[in-house]
């Protein structure tokens, strides 16, 4: 099954402009994303999908194989549709370009499940929220899951509602959260692309509440990495420091 890894990219995010072209330990954060997203031994090729010609530049410079997509789409997945729609990959894993702290390993394990289920359409790794900050952040996208793990809503408000004594433990809690490596089986990505947006979708600014709301399954795969989004400058501050004692730094 060919399967490819598209790292959608733009200059134009409202919270932190030009963002995949910011330094981060002497590399562009999208340089980080692609090199270690390529690492991955699951993948046959990983590309970048960008409408920026600064982004197309810069990426070739490092090495990447780029795909120029349109300026108008407003979800990273119908971006990565388009780029993809182009290629004759079966499996498409898409890796959002703020995910610097992105391992080869989650990769992986991301793509494993549909090795053992032609029906599975789409994948979304997920790990439990260990600290009440990340629980209240509107950037984190929170998930709730049915006893099979399929996702039932995602949000970025705090889901679901706890009790004050729950809250004092949070550790034992049952929250979750999304980190952004969602691998596609080929048909489900094109059909994401063609459904009309939703009304949650919109509202949440969360892509795969477009699969829930027309009825397709997502299924959440758990990891024992913690990532962290770049969607700030202090959010960048944080990462520089966790990746100075990452040592996979040192293999790209």
């Amino acid at each position: 099954m060919k399967t490819i890894a598209v790292i959608p990219a733009r200059m134009g995010a409202t919270r932190f402009p030009g963002k995949p072209l910011a330094k981060l330990l002497g590399r562009s954060m999208l340089e980080h994303v692609y090199k270690r997203v390529a690492l991955s031994q699951s993948l046959d090729a990983t590309y970048i999908a960008t409408c920026d010609e600064e982004i197309r530049r810069v990426a070739e410079d490092f090495g990447a194989p780029v795909i120029m997509t349109a300026d108008t789409h407003e979800r990273a997945s119908d971006r990565v549709a388009e780029a993809a729609a182009g290629t004759d990959a079966e499996l498409i894993v898409m890796v959002q370009g703020d995910e610097p702290m992105t391992r080869p390993e989650m990769i992986d394990s991301a793509i494993e499940p549909f090795q053992h289920d032609p029906e599975l359409g789409c994948v979304n790794l997920v790990r439990p929220i260990d600290n009440q900050a990340d629980f209240s952040d509107f950037n984190t996208i929170k998930v709730v899951m049915d006893q099979r793990g399929n996702a039932i809503y995602m949000s970025r408000q705090p889901i679901p509602t706890m009790r004050p004594s729950s809250l004092e433990n949070f550790s034992q809690t049952s929250a979750f959260k999304q980190v952004c490596v969602i691998p596609f089986r080929r048909q489900t990505l094109l059909d994401f692309a063609r459904l009309p947006s939703t009304p949650l979708e919109k509202l949440e600014s969360v892509d795969m509440l477009r699969l829930l709301e027309h009825g397709y399954q997502v299924k959440m795969v758990r990891t024992e990495f913690n990532t962290q989004a770049v969607d700030t400058q202090a959010d960048l501050e944080r990462v520089a420091i966790l990746m100075m004692a990452d040592p996979l730094v040192g293999s790209y």
